[in-house]
């Protein structure tokens, strides 16, 4: 088993010196399990930045040959538990097939004040 750290160019950079965005762990078969760190994302509406926290799970996935449709976990930790169904339409635009684990928490605040929601997922690569 080999595992590796990664902060791929093709995505954000993580906003702190103090964690990398992705670990992938490979596994001899050619599969992989990809933990992606929590993403925070600007706008003004929890709608804008639960787009903008999927977006770029979407780029650190592919960086990694995976998608969404690869997420078996997913941690959502929202300022505002009453905007769970705001989030939830957003999130369905993006998991449009079978819904992988899920928790979602109420935080009383996130790594930046401005920010409503963090996402955090875990994926399972096929071998290729």
């Amino acid at each position: 088993m080999q595992i590796t750290v990664d902060n791929p160019a093709s995505a954000p950079q993580p906003l702190s010196p103090y964690y990398s965005q992705v670990a992938r762990i490979e596994h001899p078969d050619g599969s992989a399990l990809l933990f992606v760190s929590g993403q925070i994302a600007e706008g003004a509406t929890l709608a804008e930045q639960t787009r903008g926290v999927f977006e770029t799970l979407t780029a650190l996935l592919k960086a990694h040959g995976a998608g969404l449709a690869d997420v078996v976990n997913i941690r959502t930790y929202l300022t505002d538990i009453s905007k769970l169904d705001e989030y939830g339409a957003v999130r369905r635009q993006f998991l449009t097939g079978t819904p992988p684990t899920s928790m979602t928490f109420e935080a009383s605040r996130l790594f930046r004040p401005e920010a409503l929601v963090e996402v955090e997922v875990v994926a399972a690569v096929p071998a290729r």
